[in-house]
């Protein structure tokens, strides 16, 4: 699993404590203050900060006291909510909700763009089916179209809805449209690093947590786990290989997000 990043880190911050009544910005202080309780030093905070400015994400402005702040951009809340129904709020998956498909062709001159979609979609969970041809649940048609939308790649796509109707088993078609192995080890690294986390807390479960500890290791868990329901399409279970990792993590993360979100928003002076 990929070591924390400051920009990812920042993103995860935003995500989890950063989406405050009427918009209101983080104050770069605040943001410098937040991100060295997880080890990123000033530096590293005001170049990502910058990077993300860049991308659209963040936009300048300034705090109820007149402090220099950013807050999130309309593309970046969307991309947030659009992230919880992912991270926080999996439902679980029938063989019968069907697919969707999306079918792209792009321009050899804007070919960029083709890679910028093959990238996008492989991020948003999508599987090869063929050739210009990437398949997923289709719970996830609304997050995909928004994607989309707000890269302006719509126009190269048609999305389509459908059912698998052969000519192989489904399951053995998954097992090539989506390199399973590699999802089951993320999974696996992520409990590897996690599970030792929750027993530390169990292990201290009858005093009040140290919001500084709670914040700096939910953070840490939610910046690791929010990756992983993107790599992970959400699959149904009779699809998946036997003693799947996903469900354990799963429950590692809702644990310790039950016991450490409300902590940690303490110290990042954010009480909802």
């Amino acid at each position: 699993m990929a070591e924390h990043t400051p920009r990812s880190l920042i993103v995860t911050l935003y995500g989890a404590y950063g989406r405050r009544p009427g918009d209101a910005p983080l104050a770069v202080s605040e943001l410098i203050r937040l991100l060295h309780a997880v080890g990123v030093d000033a530096p590293s905070v005001r170049s990502s900060v910058s990077r993300l400015k860049r991308r659209g994400l963040l936009v300048p402005a300034r705090t109820a006291d007149g402090a220099a702040g950013y807050a999130l951009s309309p593309d970046a809340r969307q991309l947030l909510d659009d992230g919880d129904r992912r991270i926080y709020r999996r439902p679980p998956r029938r063989p019968d909700d069907g697919w969707v498909l999306a079918v792209f062709s792009v321009p050899e001159a804007e070919r960029s763009k083709r890679h910028l979609l093959r990238s996008r979609l492989g991020r948003l969970g999508f599987g090869t089916a063929a050739p210009g041809v990437w398949i997923a649940p289709a719970g996830l048609y609304e997050e995909t179209r928004h994607t989309l939308e707000r890269l302006e790649l719509a126009p190269y796509v048609e999305l389509f809805r459908g059912e698998h109707l052969g000519f192989t088993a489904t399951g053995e078609s998954v097992a090539r449209w989506w390199d399973l192995d590699a999802i089951a080890r993320l999974y696996l690294d992520f409990l590897e690093q996690q599970e030792p986390v929750l027993r530390s807390w169990d292990a201290r479960s009858g005093a009040a947590p140290d919001p500084e500890d709670a914040y700096r290791d939910y953070l840490r868990a939610l910046d690791s786990w929010r990756q992983l329901p993107y790599a992970d399409p959400g699959l149904p279970d009779e699809l998946l290989p036997k003693d799947w990792p996903g469900g354990r993590a799963a429950e590692v993360f809702g644990l310790l997000h039950s016991r450490l979100r409300d902590a940690g928003a303490l110290f990042a002076g954010h009480g909802g």
